[in-house]
């Protein structure tokens, strides 16, 4: 990411000039002193073959490599497995991540070192750009493709035998900025039903269900997930249906006894929603060499697409011409498509003109946002600070 300001003083590259001359004027004033007739001899450093294979071998496990991150790492781990044959002839090779949190996740592809790519949902890059933590987020953060879709699994006790009855109810949403929180919050925000939220993670989150001490817990992820694999009959868990559709972020599938052959019998499967999933990148420029490595892993992605089908069956349900509404496509994906002769669906984006008030108004509340999260930084600085001293005494 590059930034550029206004220097205002004296130009860097007027320094020396005005150097140059201030040493002139005083030699003038001094008396002419002789000067050695022979130039010293150059100092030649010999570098360390060990420490220049070093650096060789460095730059070269380097040269192609792009880092991705996501919440879990399985799906990242399958394209890595499938790009591992071109890589040793081209030096493709793809650096799973284990991300903090979908919402951390979209910042970390914008803001952190090393991260090119990112797995995230995409009412998740919605919220994304309705709460950004910097003005302008489109133009650092572009899609490759729309992927797989990731159903909504809430898991309920006995006696919870609708969304209505979690009322004031424990129910856990996962950790807070995770793909499940943000999604289970805008689904039960457009139910109206507002329960008494835990943010746990999902194992610790079914241990505490089966034992009585939540009411539900939500999970959006893949299906059949392994979260649940373990789960037995008599435990009388179930899952609860979702009718309807919250938003136009979602679409609604069905869980079956396919999926959870403990959990759904045949006879009576479950109705919920999915969200979609997008592969985004950082918009780097054009003639830069991480440009040149992103779009190198872009050109083998959609080359080996079949090999990601052939690791999981989630891979064989998106639709790589599918857009994502309302950001935009990644240039070199949008190239191969064309020379693929596959007509890139349409974006959906709306581009929202502010007025100066407006933008002005956008910018003092990122200043503020920034300035509280300054200060929190050093509250929690500071605070440490005084854990580890006391810890020393």
């Amino acid at each position: 990411m590059a930034f550029c300001g206004l220097f205002i003083g004296t130009p860097i590259w007027a320094e020396p000039q005005q150097q140059t001359f201030q040493d002139e004027q005083f030699q003038e004033d001094q008396p002419q002193i002789a000067r050695p007739k022979h130039k010293p001899k150059p100092v030649i450093h010999r570098v360390d073959p060990a420490v220049q294979f070093r650096h060789n071998l460095r730059d070269k496990i380097n040269s192609g490599l792009v880092g991705i991150v996501s919440e879990g790492t399985d799906e990242t781990v399958d394209m890595a497995l499938a790009l591992t044959a071109q890589a040793e002839h081209d030096r493709l090779r793809l650096l799973p991540i284990a991300g903090a949190g979908a919402s951390q996740n979209a910042e970390d592809v914008m803001l952190t070192r090393g991260v090119d790519f990112g797995i995230v949902q995409t009412d998740v890059l919605d919220e994304t750009k309705r709460n950004p933590p910097f003005p302008g987020v489109e133009k650092y953060l572009q899609y490759v493709t729309k992927l797989y879709d990731r159903q909504v699994q809430i898991l309920a006790g006995p006696d919870i035998q609708s969304i209505d009855d979690l009322r004031g109810k424990k129910v856990n949403f996962g950790l807070r900025d995770s793909g499940s929180c943000t999604t289970a919050t805008t689904i039960f925000k457009a139910l109206r039903v507002e329960p008494d939220v835990t943010n746990l993670p999902h194992p610790l989150a079914l241990d505490k269900l089966r034992r009585g001490e939540i009411s539900a817990l939500v999970y959006v992820a893949t299906k059949p997930s392994r979260v649940f694999q373990d789960i037995r009959p008599d435990e009388n868990l179930h899952f609860l249906p979702i009718t309807g559709k919250p938003t136009t972020n979602y679409a609604a599938i069905t869980i079956t006894a396919d999926d959870y052959p403990e959990l759904v019998s045949q006879d009576a499967p479950v109705k919920t929603v999915e969200v979609g999933t997008a592969l985004v990148a950082y918009n780097w420029p054009t003639n830069s060499e991480r440009y040149q490595r992103v779009n190198h892993f872009v050109q083998a992605f959609f080359a080996h697409i079949k090999d990601f089908q052939a690791s999981h069956p989630k891979w064989h349900q998106f639709d790589i011409t599918s857009s994502v509404s309302g950001w935009t496509r990644f240039p070199a994906a949008e190239q191969w498509l064309k020379k693929a002769g596959l007509t890139p669906e349409e974006s959906k984006t709306t581009i929202v003109h502010l007025d100066a008030k407006q933008r002005d108004a956008l910018f003092k509340d990122f200043v503020q946002r920034e300035a509280l999260f300054r200060e929190f930084a050093a509250y929690q600085k500071e605070r440490r600070q005084t854990i580890v001293a006391y810890d020393n005494q």
